[in-house]
C-alpha cells in the first residue's frame, strides 16, 4: 500500500509538517510495510508562501519590518534568483497571528509592514512577487503597501497621514502618487472567492474576525468605498470588483490599480508548483485534512481541491478534520476530530493524541486494506 500524506495546517494546534510527522509515526507503527510520500499542501491561506518556499527549497531572506499596528518584528520572504521572484505571506508582518487579540483594530491596522518586505525584495532585484493573502489583520485596500512605494495620503488640510494613524481611511481626502513606480508585477494567492463589496464582501464577511464590531460595519463600508474612489482617481485602470478582492482587506484591489496583478486560487497554484498531480497518480490512498472542514472548504480550499484531483485519477482519499461537512463532500473516508477545548493548557498535546488515536482506530479496523 502506498500513501500520499498531504495535510493542510491545523490552525491553532499543529502545522502541516507536524501533521505529516504524526501520520508517519502511526503508519510506521501499524503499517510498517507501507510506502509514504509526503507533501504538505496550502491554498492561499496563512503561511502558504512559507510552505511553498519549503517545498521548492528557496532561499529565505530576513528583513526588519513592522506588524499591523507598527511594532517592530522580523520579517522574512523567499527568493528565487533565477526567476527574480519573491514569495511572501501578508500574514508574516500584517497578520492576525502576530497581534494580541486586544490590538485587532481595523481602523488602525495597516499593511505597511508588508510593503517594507516588498520594497526590500525589489531592491534585491525582484521583478515578480507572489503574495499569499491569507491571515491578514487589515482592511486597508493595500494602502499601507502603497505608502511603502511612496504614495502620500493627505487629510482635509493637506497634511500627510502616517501609516498606523487612527481612522486612516476615514480621514483621508487626497492622494499624491509618486512620479515613478517600480516595474514589478504581482500574483496574489487567495483561498476565497469573495469580492470586496457587497453582502459577501470583505467588511461584512471578514471584518468581524479582524475586529470590526457589528455597529461599525456600515461606517467601515463607507470609509472603504471613499478610499476606492480616491484610488481610482489616480489609477489608469478601470474598476472591476473581482472574485478574491475581498481577501486580505482588498490588498489585491489596491495593487491592481497601479501594477500588473493577477489573482490565483491558491490551492491550484500550489498544487501545480509542487507537481502534486504526479504524486497523486503514484499512490493508492491520500490522507489529507485541516483543523475545521466547513461550508467554505468547497470554495477552493486545499482538501476539497485535492479530493477532486484524487477522484479524477481514480484514487481514494481520507479527510482528517473536525466538523460534519466532510461527510457530504465525497471523501472516501472521514475521520472526524473532536472539538477542542482551547482553554485547556494542554490542548495541543491532547489534540495530537486524539489525532493519532483516530488514525490508529481507522487502520486497526481495516479502513485502508
Amino acid at each position: 500500500m502506498k500513501f500520499l500524506i498531504a495535510p493542510n495546517a491545523y490552525k491553532g494546534t499543529f502545522t502541516a509538517l507536524e501533521a505529516i510527522a504524526l501520520i508517519q509515526e502511526v503508519l510506521m507503527e501499524l503499517r510498517p510495510s507501507s510506502i509514504s510520500c509526503c507533501q504538505a499542501v496550502a491554498d492561499g491561506g496563512d503561511g502558504t508562501c512559507a510552505l511553498l518556499a519549503d517545498s521548492l527549497g528557496l532561499e529565505r531572506i530576513a528583513c526588519l519590518s513592522l506588524n499591523a499596528i507598527g511594532q517592530p518584528l522580523a520579517g522574512i520572504y523567499a527568493w528565487d534568483a533565477s526567476s527574480k521572484t519573491a514569495y511572501l505571506d501578508v500574514s508574516t508582518c500584517s497578520g492576525l497571528g502576530v497581534l494580541p487579540t486586544h490590538a485587532r483594530e481595523p481602523s488602525l491596522t495597516s499593511s505597511f509592514g508588508t510593503g517594507i518586505l516588498i520594497q526590500h525584495a525589489i531592491q534585491k532585484g525582484a521583478k515578480h512577487l507572489i503574495l499569499g493573502l491569507g491571515g491578514s489583520a487589515t482592511i486597508d485596500l493595500g494602502v499601507g503597501i502603497l505608502q511603502a512605494f511612496g504614495f502620500l495620503f493627505l487629510d482635509q488640510n493637506g497634511r500627510e497621514l502616517p501609516a498606523f494613524s487612527p481612522e486612516f481611511l476615514k480621514r483621508c481626502r487626497h492622494i499624491q502618487r509618486p512620479l515613478r513606480l517600480p516595474e514589478v508585477s504581482f500574483t496574489c494567492l487567495c483561498d476565497v472567492r469573495n469580492p470586496f463589496f457587497g453582502l459577501n464582501g470583505a467588511v461584512r464577511v471578514f471584518g468581524p474576525q479582524k475586529g470590526v464590531k457589528e455597529a461599525e460595519i456600515a461606517a467601515t463600508e463607507v470609509s472603504t468605498a471613499a478610499m476606492v474612489e480616491l484610488l481610482l482617481r489616480k489609477s489608469p485602470s478601470p474598476f472591476l470588483d473581482q472574485p478574491g478582492f475581498g481577501a486580505a482587506g482588498g490588498i489585491a484591489f489596491g495593487l491592481a490599480q497601479f501594477f500588473p496583478c493577477s489573482m490565483e486560487y491558491g490551492a491550484q497554484y500550489f498544487f501545480k508548483q509542487v507537481n502534486l498531480e504526479e504524486k497523486v497518480k503514484q499512490v493508492d490512498w491520500i490522507l489529507t485534512g485541516e483543523g475545521q472542514y466547513d461550508l467554505q472548504s468547497k470554495e477552493g480550499k486545499a482538501c476539497f481541491e485535492l479530493k477532486q484531483m484524487a477522484h479524477n485519477h481514480g484514487k481514494k482519499i481520507a479527510l482528517i478534520a473536525s466538523g460534519k461537512e466532510g461527510y457530504a463532500s465525497g471523501f472516501d473516508a472521514v475521520l472526524e476530530l473532536p472539538t477542542l477545548d482551547f482553554s485547556d493548557l494542554d490542548y495541543k498535546k491532547k489534540a495530537q493524541e486524539e489525532f493519532q488515536g483516530l488514525l490508529r482506530d481507522a487502520i486497526s479496523t481495516g479502513l485502508f486494506d
